[in-house]
């Protein structure tokens, strides 16, 4: 039914995956539950608001790289079968994992380097810093292509990505409001349940591509026909 509605479907990739990528607890989360206590919402959402900056900015250079140059059904068959790992990585990592990671070692070198004095730099210095971050939305902007969810047009991929960065936007403002009003630290079992949740919602998003998946190799299969013995 959103096939219908191409420049909506774009915007609600964009916001869904936005949100969902936002809530597995790392160092942005770890810093606006620290600092939501400390500072308040204000400084808090801000440090989320400079993270959802740089997000949006990676987007933008995975929807601008090599992902255009997907264009053959092969290609995209291959993009799919990837997604479809990515996600049941993803899924499995957050599911599983013991521990909440608070820190990258590539963030706080910038972080020494350039001395971020407002919580809106800061948010967005330590996602500069965070290279998976970038290497994250390269692998998704190509899935959204593959998948035909946004078009590849600069008008859909860029709904896409105020998607992305509304999502992302929504989730550090819910944390931010949560962790200032309450004016206590989350616990780290409440944190790592966090992570697991977003998890499962990966795994289910994961499921849902292995389906599609494999319906496309079932008529892919069926329009080529089985060779006869």
């Amino acid at each position: 039914m959103l096939a219908d509605f191409p420049f909506l479907e774009s915007l609600l990739t964009g916001l869904i995956s936005g949100f969902l990528v936002s809530i597995p607890v790392g160092p942005i989360n770890v810093t606006i539950i620290h600092e939501g206590v400390e500072r308040g919402f204000r400084w808090a959402f801000f440090i989320g608001a400079g993270s959802v900056l740089m997000e949006a900015i990676y987007c933008a250079i995975g929807f601008a790289g090599f992902s255009e140059l997907f264009t053959s059904d092969i290609a995209r068959a291959v993009l799919q079968l990837a997604s479809f790992a990515l996600m049941s990585y993803l899924g499995c990592k957050y599911l599983f994992a013991k521990e909440v990671k608070t820190s990258s070692r590539s963030a706080d070198r910038i972080e020494d380097r350039l001395h971020p004095h407002t919580a809106f730099m800061t948010g967005f210095v330590r996602t500069l810093g965070n290279p998976g971050v970038l290497l994250l939305w390269v692998a998704l902007s190509a899935t959204f292509l593959s998948h035909e969810w946004v078009d590849p047009n600069w008008t859909s991929k860029s709904l896409c990505i105020a998607g992305v960065a509304a999502g992302g936007l929504a989730w550090f403002t819910l944390l931010s409001y949560v962790v200032s009003v309450g004016q206590r630290h989350l616990s780290d079992k409440a944190m790592l349940n966090m992570t697991r949740g977003a998890g499962g919602m990966l795994l289910m998003a994961a499921v849902a591509l292995g389906y599609k998946l494999a319906l496309l190799l079932a008529v892919t299969l069926k329009s080529v026909g089985l060779p006869k013995s």
